[in-house]
């Protein structure tokens, strides 16, 4: 009845003066919980309690006053326009919401976590419907499959970031109430994201778990690792990106008419790439914008002799470039990526290690047709990952030779920054890797572990905590190299200082030696651009300059700038003066043996 009286005070315009004709005053022109007792004659002293429903689910709001009772009421915007058929978001709740994703279909495995989550909740008592939390990468999918749920069963669905869950306790109980209204009045669950949460005080965690503990709305949360259960009951189901061949059908879907022409394209993007549903979808919006763009025009001659084929290969390259970008967003926040410009030519390497860098390459390039279509994978999915030791000194070569894999497999190749990786903390290195290892899963991506002894060192007696948690880190790292499914590159200046359990199993192991003088007149040979202008240069003679490939380098460049700044061509004497400057930052004298006859 009270509700009633603050709405009719938006539709009567006579009712304001009938207030202030029971209350004897003109100037109290509005409904109060005065008014109320005087002419309800059921009501009683409870209503106006702040536990009652009026005020427990925000139907009426009190305004100020002298007293509680002379204080001015007036209906909850939301719940005027929900009287009036009008669906409205309550502000408070639209200001801390997430946009959800529009309908989309979903692959098999998917559908079949929505109808056991679907039937979990038919079965589940009204007021006591167990909490549902997805698991996994494939953040995307895991909101699809509750917007699915949500669709078949009728229900509306918002979702909330636990970033945006306040950690004060009169605000948390308020959103808390709001959404166990909106749930009342519009048949609405709540999926919670905690995809990118990151825990760094423990208040926030303790709002976040009294939140989930106390709503009793219908609840979905999303997360990347599974969260503790405390009391109210949990149900975790995981939620992993598109099986092959799944992938393979969403790519057919997605390309049309036009798959015929991208069949071997197709499996060659699945082996190396493992994206969902609208990741795939974005890419294939590049081969239809392609299309339109890359044209043969019919009264132009073209030089090649099969333009169509040209067409379609310069649209299959776009489209592996896309999917390349797709994997990166997450990884970039973790390591740093590589431009990968170097070419086999630029690799001075002995035949034998040589050999073995390419048999890298056809490993990564081959894997599918070997696990998938030869069944390799169907015995074990243990040991598939394709693992490298890159081991030799400083300045070999090591980086380099990454990059060349990543040139010829057409992959992004990122360097794992160390010191972001090892922590003092127990249990916060393997952390840090798995954030590595699971944003890498995406695929397209050759990981490159620098100075790996320093992290993957021999696993140690066991003295203390400190010493057990240190080979639970090198136990993680080695489960994880074995189920990455891409290129894992470790790379050491001391391979005897690696755990032989990692020698075992790894699968290719490259020596790099240090370079001899012929090798090392041949690294001369290749070392200055075309463009970079030369004079009088004896490669025979700078090869007995006894450094390693990477202080080549830097001679080079740092000769290449003192060149530049006498406005002369790079010739003998600038090398000189920068291999002295080489040296004292290596910290060895330069010998008349090497350096004999240069000027």
């Amino acid at each position: 009845d009270i509700l009633l009286l603050c709405t009719g005070m938006e539709f009567e315009s006579s009712w304001g003066a009938l207030c202030a004709e029971v209350q004897g005053n003109p100037q109290l022109n509005y409904p109060t919980f005065s008014v109320a007792l005087k002419i309800l004659p059921t009501g009683h002293w409870g209503a106006l309690t702040p536990s009652a429903p009026l005020r427990h689910w925000q139907l009426i709001e009190v305004g100020e006053g002298i007293a509680l009772t002379s204080s001015i009421l007036r209906i909850n915007e939301r719940i005027l326009h929900y009287l009036q058929g009008i669906q409205y978001l309550d502000e408070r709740l639209a200001s801390l919401e997430e946009p959800m994703p529009m309908p989309s279909p979903l692959v098999s495995s998917h559908q079949q976590l929505v109808q056991q989550m679907s039937a979990t909740w038919l079965q589940g008592v009204e007021g006591q419907l167990p909490v549902v939390q997805l698991c996994g990468e494939d953040v995307a999918s895991k909101r699809a499959i509750a917007r699915a749920v949500c669709d078949r069963l009728g229900i509306h669905l918002h979702a909330l970031s636990a970033e945006a869950i306040p950690t004060d306790t009169s605000q948390l109980n308020l959103v808390k109430i709001l959404y166990e209204r909106e749930w009342a009045l519009s048949n609405s669950a709540l999926l919670l994201n905690c995809d990118y949460l990151e825990i760094t005080d423990s208040a926030r965690e303790n709002a976040i778990a009294r939140f989930i503990e106390s709503l009793t709305t219908p609840l979905i949360i999303t997360s990347l690792d599974r969260r503790r259960s405390r009391q109210r009951p949990l149900i975790t189901l995981d939620v992993h990106h598109p099986t092959t061949d799944e992938q393979r059908l969403i790519w057919k879907d997605a390309l049309g008419d036009r798959v015929h022409h991208f069949d071997t394209q197709v499996n060659l993007l699945i082996s190396h790439f493992n994206l969902n549903a609208p990741a795939i979808h974005a890419a294939c919006l590049t081969v239809k914008g392609m299309e339109n763009l890359v044209e043969t025009p019919s009264d132009t001659p073209s030089e090649s002799e099969n333009p169509e084929h040209e067409r379609d290969s310069l649209i299959q390259n776009q489209l592996w470039d896309t999917c390349c970008a797709q994997a990166r967003p997450r990884l970039d926040e973790l390591a740093q990526r590589i431009d990968s410009a170097a070419l086999w030519d630029d690799l001075i390497l002995p035949d034998k290690e040589r050999d073995t860098l390419r048999e890298v390459a056809v490993h990564v390039r081959q894997r599918m047709q070997v696990y998938e279509t030869w069944g390799f994978a169907g015995k074990s999915r243990r040991g598939l990952g394709i693992s490298a030791l890159f081991a030799g000194a400083s300045g070999t070569g090591k980086t380099m030779a990454a990059e060349v894999l990543g040139k010829e497999l057409r992959l992004d190749v990122y360097r794992i920054d160390l010191s972001s990786v090892v922590s003092k903390y127990i249990g916060e290195t393997e952390k840090n890797l798995r954030r590595v290892f699971d944003a890498a899963e995406g695929g397209g991506t050759i990981l490159l572990f620098d100075e790996a002894d320093a992290l993957f060192g021999k696993r140690s007696e066991v003295k203390d905590s400190h010493d057990r948690h240190a080979n639970i880190e090198v136990s993680y790292l080695l489960q994880r190299m074995e189920s990455y499914r891409g290129l894992a590159i470790l790379t050491t200046n001391l391979k005897s200082a690696l755990d032989q359990a990692f020698l075992r199993r790894i699968r290719f192991i490259v020596q790099f030696p240090f370079p001899d003088a012929s090798q090392r007149a041949e690294i001369w040979r290749r070392i200055f651009p075309k463009q970079t202008p030369t004079e009088g240069l004896d490669f025979r003679k700078l090869g007995k300059l006894n450094v390693a490939g990477g202080n080549i380098r830097s001679i080079a460049m740092n000769a290449a700038f003192i060149a530049a700044d006498a406005g002369e061509s790079v010739q003998m004497k600038h090398i000189l003066r920068s291999a002295k400057s080489e040296y004292v930052k290596l910290e060895r004298p330069l010998t008349d043996t090497e350096v004999k006859g240069w000027v």
